[in-house]
């Protein structure tokens, strides 16, 4: 018998968690240390921009290493997650865990609705919804921090083709990325019957994609589901949910209509 969708129960953090949250932190820590110090690769170079977006996708990864960290995925003990969320927080855009939490609390509690910080009611277009988002996240703390990252990286010598290159436009690639694929295409109305009762989507293509867009945080019916799931296991979900749509289309055939089904 298959597992269903909603069978399928988030088992407890293990040590995974730890590992695959600290790989992340430091792939991003080590790339960005290269390029910033080591990179003389010219821009007009089709490698330099794999770079680039490599740290973009670092950077998606960096937040969603937090994200997960709210959720209490990473470890079974809240004070690493604590932490963990705290600096990959940190370290993404100077921004504030435990801001985070209670906004984040607030979008699983009542998703698309007022109260729903991530959501848009006045506009479904992406540049309005998106200016709202970042208003609302955005602060003078934060900024603050942003202002002196860039001028820590200055005085240690790093020249500023290199910091905005490589650090800045990273991380605008990665917020980008992680509203169109983890709020904009999930929640976006009109809304339809498969996004019920979450008010949300999932991303339809393949898991190698769901990888390199978002890790997997586009199969984001699937997160609001069970939140209690780590990224790096939403695909599970994904597929028992397929499984079991594709049992009930199957129950629901009478014998001689199979080929009426296709």
């Amino acid at each position: 018998m298959e597992t269903s969708a909603r069978q399928l129960r988030p088992a407890p953090p293990g040590p995974w968690g730890v590992v695959i949250a600290l790989v992340i932190m430091g792939a991003w820590g080590g790339h960005l240390a290269w390029a910033l110090t080591r990179a003389e690769l010219p821009w007009v170079e089709p490698l330099t921009w794999l770079h680039v977006a490599l740290q973009a996708w670092l950077c998606t990864g960096l937040f969603i290493t937090g994200h997960d960290a709210m959720h209490g995925t990473v470890s079974g003990r809240r004070w690493v997650n604590e932490a963990v969320g705290t600096v990959a927080c940190f370290l993404f855009a100077g921004l504030s865990y435990r801001r985070l939490v209670v906004n984040h609390r607030a979008h699983h509690a009542r998703p698309t609705s007022e109260a729903d910080p991530d959501f848009s009611i006045h506009s479904q277009s992406f540049w309005p919804w998106m200016g709202t988002f970042m208003a609302r996240y955005t602060t003078l703390p934060q900024l603050g921090v942003m202002a002196a990252k860039f001028n820590v990286l200055l005085f240690l010598g790093v020249s500023q083709p290199h910091i905005l290159g490589y650090w800045v436009l990273p991380s605008v690639l990665g917020t980008l990325q992680l509203f169109y694929f983890g709020t904009y295409l999930p929640h976006r109305r009109p809304e339809t019957p498969d996004m019920a009762p979450h008010h949300a989507r999932t991303l339809p293509r393949n898991h190698l994609w769901a990888l390199l867009s978002c890790f997997f945080f586009g199969y984001h019916w699937e997160h609001h589901e069970s939140p209690g799931t780590p990224w790096w296991r939403l695909w599970r979900l994904k597929d028992a949910r397929a499984r079991e749509a594709a049992l009930t289309q199957s129950a629901g055939t009478l014998p001689g209509q199979e080929g009426t089904a296709r």
